[in-house]
């Protein structure tokens, strides 16, 4: 999800920050769950699978938000 960033500043990010660790496992999570619906492992509605993927990108969103703004922190550090 956050390939465009090292490595290191996730890690970092994910250790001082408990809800960016939150967003992370939450966002892994409905990937799975959108991974076994989308494969036909799992049976929901339309509707529910596309509120699974509203969800996950509002993660995505927050999570970059906090990454961008962290970097930028360490940076002028």
């Amino acid at each position: 999800m956050v390939e465009e960033f090292s490595q290191e500043l996730v890690l970092s990010l994910k250790q001082e920050n408990p809800r960016f660790a939150s967003i992370l496992e939450k966002h892994q999570q409905l990937d799975k769950k959108i991974d076994e619906i989308e494969s036909g492992r799992e049976h929901l509605s339309d509707f529910e699978l596309e509120s699974y993927k509203k969800e996950k990108l509002k993660l995505k969103d927050e999570a970059y938000t906090l990454l961008y703004k962290y970097k930028e922190e360490t940076i002028a550090a």
